[in-house]
């Protein structure tokens, strides 16, 4: 009987150490991955040396291409601007895509890195700017291709259609609407399942931030033209002046989230131009103020906007602006939708990050107010299931720095916004590469 008993606790005791470690394949992603590292950090800054702003990136699409084509994948280029489609089959399965962001910045970078971008470019008014990749998408595309790579690697261990989707665009909110209007999910295989990770400037490298339901908010652009009659500075009673108005609604937009959204509601109004005038003793005919809104639902945006028009029609016929010479308000063809994470596969996918890089670097992170146009491929008439998580970027001795002497980290479109490289992509790739296998895994 002692004997008997002795053997089961030998056979319990296998059992948990057994169970306790990583699976087979989680351990094979992470050798891998070490073993892709080096060539994958030097794509990583070609690209960070070499960015290209929305809609011009031609030479950076080019080069995510041809590692998809190196890889056996079947590429169609120039999709919807210069987007990219790669399509790896694998017998009868799921469809999973999987998503990265192509475009950089008009950015000056002051990174001083020794692989910082000195590019510059002509931007679609034909001025010359300084571009950066300032928002993580050069370690995206690098994630991206290090997930290529793996799921080439290991195709005994899974069945379906891999989607890799190269986007441009997304920080003006042009790509994702282009590829999907030339036909993205009727021209390819329709996802049943779509993926994509995001850079987070104040999350320590090495860690995944995941958000249930609404991550980003929806966003808007408007123009406000404040018109009215224009003169000498010396004699502003035959004005109407618009500097006065466009200032006055200024202030008044400010009560639209304070008194008028609940505030168990998230929105933003922020006023971010004010353009007007030529001279101090000339009084103009007209000002713009260009606006950015920000909510997660349309009735707010809705509410939002119906107020703007009411309060600057109001301001200006309190002032005695004819009927003729209202401020013009104008919605700009770049509305972007919420992104909302699907909860059921969000869910899913928390247990497998936490299987693969540890339940401690797991995080669980707040909504946020920015914005991002992989919402769109969600809001399609036969809904896709689809989850954007956040990548580490950040030192974390650096976040310890920052704290004890109470400064603010670098944010995401900030020159001197610069990922710890090694143990961001290293993450991402085991964490998207995971992501996906736990969604085309063979049973």
């Amino acid at each position: 009987m002692g004997k008997l008993l002795t053997t089961c606790f030998i056979i319990l005791l296998t059992l948990t150490i057994v169970s306790a470690q990583p699976s087979s394949l989680t351990q094979d992603i992470a050798a891998y991955t070490d073993q892709s590292y080096q060539a994958l950090f030097d794509l990583y800054k070609d690209l960070h040396a070499h960015p290209e702003i929305s809609f011009q990136e031609k030479n950076t699409a080019a080069k995510i291409a041809a590692q998809l084509k190196s890889l056996g994948f079947e590429v169609t280029e120039n999709f919807g601007g210069y987007g990219i489609v790669g399509i790896l089959k694998n017998g009868t399965g799921p469809c999973v895509m999987v998503r990265t962001d192509l475009d950089g910045l008009p950015v000056e970078e002051k990174t001083n890195a020794p692989y910082a971008s000195k590019t510059r470019t002509k931007d679609e008014t034909g001025k010359d700017v300084p571009t950066m990749h300032a928002c993580g998408h050069d370690v995206h595309m690098t994630v991206f291709t290090g997930v290529a790579k793996t799921m080439v690697q290991f195709k005994n261990r899974w069945k379906g259609t891999l989607l890799m989707i190269g986007q441009p665009a997304e920080e003006r909110s042009g790509g994702a609407k282009a590829m999907l209007q030339q036909g993205l999910f009727t021209k390819f295989p329709k996802p049943d399942y779509a993926l994509a990770l995001h850079m987070n400037a104040f999350l320590a490298a090495g860690k995944v931030g995941y958000t249930e339901g609404g991550i980003m908010a929806s966003v808007d652009a408007v123009d406000i033209t404040v018109r009215g009659i224009g003169g000498h500075g010396a004699i502003p009673q035959n004005t109407k002046d618009p500097i006065v108005l466009a200032s006055q609604i200024v202030i008044a937009l400010q009560t639209i989230v304070s008194r008028e959204i609940s505030p168990f509601e998230p929105a933003v109004v922020t006023v971010g131009s004010i353009q007007g005038g030529t001279q101090y003793n000339i009084i103009p005919d007209e000002v713009k103020l260009q606006l950015t809104l920000r909510s997660y639902s349309d009735a707010v945006r809705n509410q939002t906007i119906a107020a703007i028009n009411r309060i600057c029609k109001g301001i200006a016929e309190a002032a005695g602006v004819s009927q003729d010479r209202l401020p013009i308000v104008t919605i700009r063809d770049q509305y972007t939708p919420p992104t909302i994470n699907d909860i059921p596969l969000t869910r899913r996918l928390t247990n497998i990050f936490a299987e693969t890089i540890g339940k401690e670097n797991v995080v669980d992170t707040p909504a946020s107010m920015v914005g991002e146009d992989f919402s769109f491929y969600s809001r399609q008439e036969a809904k896709i299931p689809t989850c954007m998580f956040w990548l580490g970027a950040v030192d974390p001795e650096q976040i310890d720095k920052n704290r004890k002497n109470n400064q603010e980290l670098p944010s995401l479109h900030s020159g001197l916004f610069l990922p710890l490289p090694e143990p961001a992509i290293k993450t991402g790739i085991k964490a998207m590469s995971a992501a996906v296998l736990e969604l085309m895994h063979k049973r």
